[in-house]
Formats: C-alpha cells, structure tokens, sequence
C-alpha cells in the first residue's frame, strides 16, 4: 500500500502520541511502504464525507483496507517483515488496540504476539493477561490466562485460555463468568458466579454456551449444569429456559420447565410444560410472527386430564391483524387499503376462568368474544363486514345474560365535509341478531339500520356553533313474532340539535407563575320527538355513562335499537390553565348540568321508569398537572335534589423521580360499590434518608437497595381487601431479588392466592418460583418501571480507548 500525501495529512491529524516520528516509521514500515513513496504529485485530493454518527460497526471488507498505528518508546525491525515495539507499546486498527511491554508484528503473516502487561479492546471487549498471539485480520490467534470484561452483558470473569476462533467466534477454557463489578485486592468474591470447564462464545449470534458448569450464589452453588446456553445480549435465542417453581392454593405445587424456539428473527414460539401437584400436567404453547403487513399471536394450553375437575381442559386465544396497502385486489376496490383483524378466545368450559386465573387475560373474563372483520375505504366511502360470536361462562350463583350474536354485520358509511360549509353523512348497517333462545328472552332478528346527518359548523378563533339535523330508521324481521304477533318492526327518528361555545382568554399569574387561562361556556340543545320503542327488542342498546364526554351528545343511549326523545339544554363551563409558551394544561376546571324541559319516555326495558326530573345531576371535574411530580383528577355527579353525590372518582398521582411513584384512587357509586385501589414502587432505603437517586445497570455490589411494590383494591363497603399485589424488590447491582404475593378475587366467596420468588443474575438468567413476579408487576401496578430496563444496546465507544 501507498503511502500518499493525503494518508500524511491524516497523520498530522491524529494525537499527538501518533504524530511521533517513531510511530511514522513504524506506520511506514507496517504497510511495507519506504516513506519518500508519499510524494505523488498527480494524487487527487482528499475528499472527506460526512456522517451524522459514527459507525459502531465495521464490516469485514472495510477492516482488511484500515490503516494500523503504532506506538512505543523503542523501534527496531525489517521493513517488509517484522516490527518490535518495546515500552508502553500499542498498536490500533479500526476498533481493535493492544497494549504491552513487548509488542512484535510479523507482516508476511499478520501475526501480532504481545507480553507482559497485554491489554486488548475490540469493540468494547477487554481482555488482560501475560501473553497474547494474534492474527489481526482472521482475529485468530490465543490469550493465556486472561481476565475480560464483555460489552453487551456487562460480564466479567478469568480463565486459563481464550482461543479466537475468528473475529465472532472464541473458547474460553476452565473459565468463569460474572456480571458483577470487580472490585481491587485478591480476596474479592462477586455475588454470584458461573464457572465452567469450557465456554463457547458466538457473538455473531449473541449466544454463549458453558459445559462442566455450576452456578454459585453467595458462595453456595445452586445449580450443577452439564449444559447451558445463555445470551450475551438482549437478543433472542432459542433454548431451555430457566425453571420456574410455584405454589398456590389451587395448583399445589408447579414447575415449570419453558423452551423457546426461536424460528426467524420474526417468528418464536414458547413452549411451557408445566407439573401442578393437585391438577396434573399443563401444556402451554405460543406462538408469535410478524410480517410487513400482518402479524398474529396464538397461544395454547392443553391439560390432558385436569384432577381438579376430572376432565380435560384447555383455552385458545388466537389474535392476527392485516393492513394490506399494496395489492391488486385491495388496491381494486379500496384506495386506503383493507384491514382484517381476527380474535379468538375459547376455553372448554365455564369454570375455566376461575381455575386458571394466572393464564391470558383474555381467558380470565366470563364473557370471551370471537371477532373476525374486514375494513376498507373507498374515496368517501367507508366499509366493513364483520362476525362476531360470544362464549358465556356461567356461573349459577351470579349468571349473565349473554349478548347477541352479530352473523355478520354489514356496514358502510360515506362524508363529506366542508361542502359549501356544510358536513354531511349518510351511515348504513345491517345485522343478524342471533343467541341461544333458551336463555334470552327476545326472537333472533335481522335488523337494517340507517343514520343520515347534516350539520353547518361555523368555528372561529372567539367560539363556535353547530346546528344538526339527523334522522335515524330502524327496520326489523323476527324469526318469530313479538308479544303482539308482529313479525316485523319499523322505526324513524328525526332529532335537532345546536351545539355552541365561547372561547376567552387572558393572562394571568397564580402563586408566582405565570398562565394564559381560558374561560369557555357552552350551550348544547337537542330536540327529538317521542316514537314508542317499548316493543322493540334491545340487541345492542345500553345507557350511556354520565361523563363530559357523554353529556354533549344527542342520544342518552349507546347502540341503534334506543333513541331517546329529548327536549333539554346542556350548559356548562370550563377554565383551563394554559403555558404560554409551550400551551402545556396545568389545570382543568369543568361543571355542567341538563336542563330537561319535557319527561324522557324512552326507557331500556318496558320496565324501567321515564326520567321525569327537569334538572340532571350535576357533573363536576377537574385536573391538576401544577408540578410535573404531582398530578390529580376527579369527577363527581352530585344530585341537587338530595344533596348527595351520587358518583365520584378522585384519583392523584405522585412521582418525583424514577422508580418512585405512588397512585391513589377513591371510586364510589352510591348503593352499589365504594372501593379504595392504591399502587406504590418506593425505595425502602429512602426511609433512613439513603435515596441513592443514579440507579441504573453496573453497579457494584454490597450497594443493595430495597423497593417496596404493590397494589391494594379495598372494598369499604364489604369492608374486605379485594384484591392484592405485595411485593419486595432488591437491588444489589449485579443480581435482582423479588418476592411478590397475589391474592385474585374469582367470585364473591373464593381467591386465588399465589407466591412468586425470583433472583435474576443480570446479563445473565432468571431463576423463579411461582409466576412470573415481573409480569405480576407490570399488569398491576401503575408506571411500575423495570429495575434493568435498557432502551438501546450499548456502543463500543462507550468503553474506548
């Protein structure tokens, strides 16, 4: 290789222990180059290009063409052949340095040997020992009696030998292995350690493998392993995964044995084969893939013959989604693309979500939906056909009424808006109501429903104001007649309606900060006339909740089968406190209430009784964001009439730093249910004023800390504790400790109680009892955060030299 004049500018870039004439020589004489060959007049200059990052990767082709640097305070050797390099001596190509006393390099061969004091980074991996032999380019080559340090898992550990296979490939020999951080003096002992006769590692694939291994925990060994793989990265692998060991009062004793397969960078599949003492032997399976346009995951559990029941039991849930954009077909009839999502959920039987409460949420409910649809958009038009089937789990003490079956339901819908200022749509649906007529009291039917609306906003920057014409038509055919012999049934609803408000603004200053605060009234009116419904069925017809959001809208109903009639004016007011230079809400302030000028006859059953008072609860709100740390929300429907509250939910939230938040939340319903549910991950050292705020991978050992987690729904009424989440976590560094015991509410007289135990050797496995504690955590506790969550893998530079 050349040595050109632009390669001696790069020179005189580098620092100043690469600007020495030694190191030029040794550079020189490296690349088998005299250094008068330098001058090349008819050279082109050097044209340097930019990069936003810098690249934490080198690909082989780029690696062979880097230039290598030397550097020692004594040189000698043979151009062409071999370079010796004594006294603080280095050597540096691309993302690879060594260091020694000694350093020799033989060109013809590539060979590198370094002694005495030889320290090697390559790409954030340390290694340090005596002797050193190397191939740079094959990275082959062996290291005796190393110590190393592994970028990826934060790992460390000693050995006899490291073979290098090649640049991703080495064989550590009679090694050992430790993400815990090595502290000065020969008695040091990390926390926990793996040791082997031999480990293989494969960085390529992020994988390393141990044989002859047993793993030590303060002192005493826990496992003798013949045989283990584990990850040197986040990134997945296939293998036997660690053992899960359980106890609970309806499983007895479990183990659990997981593999996972790991099929494709965008497929995997687990499969858990789990043993419970009092039931027998669980099979459970998932399975999981990802594609550009769709992407599905389906898990199965299967107990052959369950002795709780004596039966066989299992539970399907089965979730995939499509959104196909490019396609002949789609493309054909849609120009938004078509969408196809499908959800099946299914068990074997009614006490199924009793039984097996620890399984998929989705499997945990009475009522398990069965719901496949397909979407698409066409211009202005909008369209769907979608089939959906419920499962009912009944219970004899509490039994539900089970919905209707839609097989299928047709819909289509087409807008427009800003045409001549008006908006306008025209809304379609069909459906066939089916269920099991042995436990429903109405016919099967089909129903055609149809919605048409006009409305001429007029918006501007002070307010607004919306009048609204809508008519809705409803037409029935049962399969078998009404109380009054009809075979069929016809509604049409008009309803008008004015939607207006005002907006103000003004600049204020609330305890010495300043705001842009709003004040914003509102007037909504809706007019529609009484049709008698009594004789229709309800297929999918329900009261609306009485919120802000509901309260400003036409019908008091969800659903089609129910159009309230309505003569009343909705007023209200809100005030908001704005940043005035982000816009950022730091408090909300709302109230409004109905104003009904005439009885509302439409009710849900024939039985109910007509609203008749002429003025609604009153609706009152609030939010509060003042301090980034503190948050609260309220609502409250409070009835002038009796002076009492008839609904309220107050809910704060306190959080000043990471992992530590609190969560609080009164809910009340008067004569039905008034509940406590508080939520908390604290440190427990904080107590005695040790807040040790930078927390975070890689810290030492004898540094533990203590977190309390956990989650209480008590029931002030029934006064009992509903359900449970209490647990401790512990921090020492390099391993994780948790204990987490649940207590699940099944029915009015039963619970499930399970307790999970778990130590996680960071960078390297999970060993637990019970259920899995971390996703105990997640699912119950509000902004619980993981003690070892890493967003991003860590870069080479990050540990450069």
């Amino acid at each position: 290789m050349r040595i050109l004049l632009h390669d001696l500018k790069n020179w005189a870039s580098q620092p100043p222990f690469f600007r020495c004439p030694v190191a030029l020589l040794a550079w020189a004489a490296l690349q088998g180059a005299p250094l008068w060959a330098q001058m090349a007049p008819d050279e082109a200059p050097l044209v340097l290009s930019s990069s936003p990052s810098l690249g934490d990767t080198i690909d082989p082709a780029s690696r062979k063409a880097l230039p290598t640097f030397v550097y020692g305070q004594r040189l000698f050797g043979h151009p062409d052949r071999e370079t010796v390099l004594e006294g603080n001596a280095m050597l540096r190509r691309g993302d690879m340095v060594i260091k020694a006393d000694r350093l020799e390099y033989d060109q013809p061969s590539d060979r590198a040997k370094a002694s005495g004091q030889v320290r090697i980074n390559r790409a954030g991996n340390v290694y340090e020992g005596p002797l050193l032999e190397l191939k740079l380019d094959a990275f082959e080559g062996f290291f005796n009696q190393p110590r190393y340090y592994f970028l990826k898992n934060d790992a460390n550990g000693e050995a006899d030998r490291v073979d290098f296979i090649d640049e991703q490939k080495s064989v550590i020999h009679n090694a050992s292995l430790t993400s815990c951080r090595r502290l000065p003096g020969p008695s040091w002992m990390p926390d926990w350690i793996l040791r082997a006769a031999t480990i293989h590692l494969d960085n390529e694939q992020d994988v390393g493998t141990a044989e002859g291994a047993v793993l030590s925990f303060k002192g005493l060994p826990l496992l003798p392993i013949p045989y283990l793989s584990f990850p040197l990265s986040d990134k997945r692998k296939s293998g036997v995964m660690p053992p899960t060991l359980g106890l609970d009062n309806v499983n007895g004793a479990m183990l659990a044995v997981p593999y996972y397969w790991n099929i494709a960078p965008n497929l995997d599949a687990t499969f858990t084969p789990t043993l419970m003492s009092k039931r027998g032997v669980n099979l459970g399976s998932e399975f999981r893939y990802l594609e550009p346009d769709y992407a599905g995951q389906l898990r199965l559990d299967l107990m052959p013959r369950d002795q709780l029941r004596d039966g066989n039991r299992w539970g399907l849930s089965y979730g995939h989604q499509t959104s196909v954009k490019n396609n002949s077909l789609a493309n054909l009839v849609a120009d938004g693309g078509m969408a196809f999502n499908l959800n099946l959920n299914r068990v074997s039987d009614d006490n199924y979500w009793r039984d097996f409460a620890g399984t998929s949420m989705s499997l945990t409910q009475r009522l398990l939906s069965n719901d496949a649809s397909l979407s698409w958009n066409k211009g202005d038009f909008s369209n769907s056909v979608r089939m959906v089937k419920w499962q009912t789990l009944q219970d004899l003490t509490a039994p539900i009424t089970p919905p209707y079956d839609r097989l299928p339901q047709l819909a289509t819908r087409y807008a427009r808006t800003n045409v001549n200022g008006f908006d306008y749509s025209v809304e379609a649906d069909y459906t066939r109501f089916q269920a099991d007529s042995a436990l429903t009291l109405q016919p099967n039917a089909q129903r055609t429903f149809s919605l048409l609306q006009i409305s001429r906003p007029w918006l501007g920057a002070a307010g607004f104001i919306t009048p609204k014409l809508q008519l809705h038509t409803a037409n029935y055919l049962f399969d078998t007649p009404l109380s009054n012999a009809a075979t069929s049934a016809s509604n049409v609803v008009p309803t008008f309606s004015l939607d207006s408000g005002l907006v103000f603004e003004r600049d204020t200053s609330y305890f010495g900060t300043n705001f842009r605060q709003t004040l914003e009234p509102r007037a909504f009116y809706v007019n529609t006339p009484y049709r008698n419904q009594s004789l229709l069925p309800n297929y999918d017809s329900a009261l609306k909740d009485f919120n802000f959001a509901t309260i400003y809208t036409e019908n008091a109903f969800v659903g089609n089968d129910r159009i309230s009639d309505s003569n009343l004016l909705t007023l209200g007011v809100a005030t908001r406190l704005l940043n005035p230079h982000s816009g950022a809400e730091a408090a909300r302030f709302g109230v409004a209430q109905r104003l009904r000028f005439k009885d509302q006859n439409v009710t849900l059953l024939p039985t109910d009784t007509p609203v008749v008072d002429r003025l609604s609860d009153v609706l009152l709100g609030a939010s509060v964001n003042w301090d980034p740390k503190w948050s609260f929300d309220s609502t409250v429907q409070f009835n002038p009439k009796t002076e009492q509250s008839t609904l309220a939910t107050l809910g704060a939230r306190y959080s000043p730093g990471n992992y530590r938040v609190v969560t609080g939340t009164y809910r009340y319903q008067r004569d039905v249910s008034e509940q406590i549910d508080l939520g908390w991950q604290w440190p427990v050292n904080d107590l005695w004023g040790d807040r040790g705020q930078n927390l975070g991978p890689g810290r030492g050992q004898g540094e533990g800390r203590w977190y309390s987690v956990g989650r209480l729904n008590y029931s002030l009424d029934e006064r009992k504790l509903v359900n449970a989440v209490l647990g401790f976590e512990y921090d020492a560094g390099c391993w994780l400790g948790r204990a987490v015991l649940e207590k699940l509410q099944t029915s009015t007289s039963t619970a499930s109680q399970r307790i999970s135990f778990q130590l996680e050797f960071v960078g390297f496995a999970r060993l637990g009892v019970g259920a899995n504690p971390l996703t105990t955590l997640k699912d119950n506790i509000p902004s619980y955060q993981y003690l070892r969550e890493q967003k991003s893998a860590p870069s080479r530079f990050s540990n450069y030299e």
